[in-house]
């Protein structure tokens, strides 16, 4: 495994904005409001020569009495019990405070190495000042400025001097398969991941939008090692708020464009909602495997026995007018709300419960596998020759589409080159009914598939001389 390096401290001192310069993308959320970053982030970063996983922690506020920053305080405990190096970053503005103080005092307790920085010193007044931090009691402390850039190569020095020694990662875990779980806001995302974990790995609320950051979670599921890829909700972009929930969407499509296969949540008591078909339309435009989850099925089951028993219970949720109660009836629906990914199996799940949470795990690694599936080039082409000449392409302004060949350069997701005449005679329901075709006999179960056309210029010349 690669070794961990949490970066902690008090918030709004450039936790965030350090930890973006050093995986060198914007993973996390960077704003100027206080405790914006909840949850553990993780990235990966290198440095001379080791590469090493950096965890991005919410601010610590020991003493807070709000509910949800004591639950920050608890995520960054866990980060620093997780960590084999700990970068503690200050304010050199702000100089040494009693928050400060704590959490040197904190940290100091734990017996690892712990590197000191001096965050956004940015002049020379400020670097001389931060001497002042020595008092915190730590060892190393180097000043920087995350927003110039400047001092962090002897932070990275620092980092990779404090790392334990290499370990050698294996191709299997390199290659893991990653399944990001997607969703509008509340309907039961962390609340699946950790009914997966069965812990707490992430902050659960009622209030929507609780989750920002993207979070990576390496767990084993009937002796396979997978990654699981906990999201923020993705909401239309019309509702969107400014600042900290653009990039909380931005990252959800990011996590579906690098994962496998995608769990689509889905609130059982609201059924499709437009959210929820456009987040299966980026899904579906990245060519990933689909999972359709619907989730808190243990309320819809409540719903209905109270129905039975003719007992109208006010207590119990009341699901939108046009939801089935009945699983066959809501499944046809959400196939219906949902075909142009008529592919993608429905499970109905409760990660309350843990109902059908390991039928989800299950049913995400046999799409994974398919997703490696490799057709035979012979038997490719033989098929594509006889659904050709079954139903051939119809003219267009007076040409006609011709398929040379076919072969399939990639998997993951399975992508098929043709080789024709013009691709621009390539109808959008002609495609569709090659890919027909194709899934007719190959299957591909939950995952899309890539149909790439490819001129043949010098048939395409001879083409337009006859």
């Amino acid at each position: 495994m690669k070794p961990l390096v949490a970066i902690v401290g008090r918030p709004n001192v450039g936790k965030s904005t350090f930890f973006n310069r050093m995986i060198g993308e914007r993973l996390a959320i960077v704003e100027d409001l206080p405790g914006t970053t909840r949850d553990r982030i993780y990235g990966d970063a290198e440095w001379n020569g080791r590469t090493f996983t950096l965890i991005d922690t919410g601010g610590l506020e020991l003493g807070s009495a709000d509910n949800i920053m004591s639950r920050v305080f608890a995520q960054a405990q866990l980060a620093i019990e997780e960590a084999d190096v700990i970068v503690f970053l200050v304010d050199a503005r702000d100089g040494v405070t009693a928050a400060d103080q704590e959490i040197a005092e904190l940290l100091r307790r734990t017996k690892k190495p712990v590197v000191l920085g001096v965050n956004k010193a940015d002049n020379a007044n400020l670097r001389a000042e931060s001497v002042d931090f020595y008092q915190l009691g730590m060892d190393d402390l180097i000043t920087l400025s995350s927003r110039q850039g400047t001092g962090t190569g002897d932070l990275l020095d620092a980092i990779t001097a404090a790392l334990p020694p290499e370990q050698e990662l294996s191709a299997a875990e390199a290659q893991l398969p990653k399944f990001a779980i997607v969703g509008r806001p509340n309907v039961g995302k962390s609340s699946l991941l950790n009914g997966i974990l069965r812990q707490d790995r992430v902050i659960v609320s009622d209030i929507p939008g609780t989750t920002r950051d993207a979070i990576d979670t390496t767990v084993q599921h009937r002796g396979v090692d997978l990654m699981l890829i906990d999201t923020a909700g993705v909401r239309r972009r019309g509702k969107v708020d400014p600042g900290i929930e653009k990039y909380s969407v931005l990252r959800a499509t990011r996590a579906i464009e690098r994962c496998d296969v995608a769990l689509l949540v889905i609130d059982a008591l609201d059924g499709v909602t437009a959210q929820d078909t456009h987040i299966a339309g980026i899904i579906n435009d990245n060519a990933k495997g689909v999972i359709i989850i619907i989730n808190k099925w243990d309320l819809i089951r409540e719903r209905r026995a109270a129905f039975a028993a003719a007992d109208a219970d006010p207590t119990l949720p009341t699901p939108k007018d046009d939801v089935p109660l009945e699983a066959d009836d809501y499944r046809e629906q959400v196939q219906q709300e949902l075909k142009f990914i008529p592919y993608a199996p429905v499970i109905f799940a409760s990660a309350k419960t843990r109902y059908h949470v390991e039928a989800i795990l299950d049913a995400a690694l046999e799409i994974a596998q398919v997703r490696e599936q490799r057709v035979p080039t012979a038997r490719l082409n033989e098929l594509i020759r006889e659904a050709v000449l079954r139903h051939p392409p119809a003219p267009i302004k007076g040409r006609q589409l011709k398929v040379y060949y076919v072969t399939q350069p990639e998997t993951n997701p399975p992508t098929f080159v043709f080789f024709v005449n013009d691709s621009e005679l390539v109808h959008f329901g002609y495609e569709r009914y090659l890919e027909n075709q194709m899934r007719q006999e190959f299957r591909f179960p939950g995952t899309a598939i890539r149909l790439v056309f490819r001129s043949r210029q010098s048939e395409d010349r001879e083409d337009k001389r006859s």
